[in-house]
């Protein structure tokens, strides 16, 4: 090979390593270390079959309603009916809310229909999970889908917003489970929305709402929005004339970045 050929070859070779060092905008591309070794996560316990993550807020245990408050009358002890390890609703007696308040938070709650209720002459049961004592995530006796409602009122709906994936409801009289991962909604200085509400549902360990934007505050009538409210506000448990009873309910707040 001539002298000639050599010296054009390797003038070849030199310039693609050096567009492949640059890339082909030119610009020199800088080494990216993927390896993160400044956010250590904290470590926590993980879930055993009943037993909570170390770093969740036992909202109800055994025994005890201590952590929740009557929505009609604060003053007085909760009158729903405490029986161990569960607890069940008295009718008429009203919806009960923490007194503890939460923002983004994770959920696990199980809750069991009764094997018979006459309600205008239906079987049914109907409860409700609400955030922030707004945004609902409905219970209600839909096993088979026997007792009729509109799709986005049966179990595991976003009240009127969002239907259930799939229905994933056991028989009345069997404990059920919900584990909810709840983004609360952000709102401007001025008051305005910067961030809807979002919520990730699993019923029955099968997921059944994913990551879904809430159109608004949870409203019986034909129209919802935004209004504002503030950061933290506390969990509600509805009261909708059924004796839906409750167990094992814990709640981790939940730190984000965004």
């Amino acid at each position: 090979m001539k002298v000639s050929h050599i010296i054009k070859l390797s003038i070849v070779i030199f310039s693609g390593l050096f567009l492949f060092k640059t890339g082909a905008n030119g610009q020199q591309k800088q080494k990216n270390n993927l390896e993160d070794w400044t956010n250590i996560p904290p470590v926590v316990s993980p879930v055993v079959g009943t037993q909570a993550p170390s770093d969740a807020v036992m909202l109800f245990e055994k025994n005890s309603l201590s952590l929740w408050e009557g929505v009609k009358d604060k003053q007085a002890s909760v009158p729903w009916k405490v029986n161990g390890d569960n607890f069940t609703i008295e009718p008429g007696t009203g919806s009960i809310v923490t007194k503890q308040a939460f923002n983004d938070c994770q959920l696990h709650i199980e809750w069991k229909i009764p094997a018979l209720e006459v309600h205008e002459n239906l079987r049914y049961g109907n409860s409700g999970v609400l955030f922030m004592g707004l945004y609902e995530v409905q219970i209600y006796s839909s096993f088979n889908n026997e007792h009729k409602i509109y799709s986005n009122g049966q179990a595991g709906s976003i009240y009127k917003q969002f239907a259930p994936l799939v229905n994933a409801c056991l028989p009345p009289e069997q404990w059920q489970t919900y584990d909810i991962v709840f983004i609360s909604p952000k709102f401007n200085p001025d008051k305005s929305l910067r961030s809807p509400a979002q919520l990730t549902v699993f019923h029955n360990g099968v997921l059944i709402q994913y990551d879904v934007s809430l159109k608004g505050y949870t409203n019986n009538g034909d129209y919802t929005e935004y209004k504002w409210h503030p950061e933290n506000l506390p969990l509600v448990l509805q009261e909708h004339n059924s004796r839906i009873s409750f167990r094992n309910i814990w709640i981790r707040k939940l730190k984000l970045v965004r």
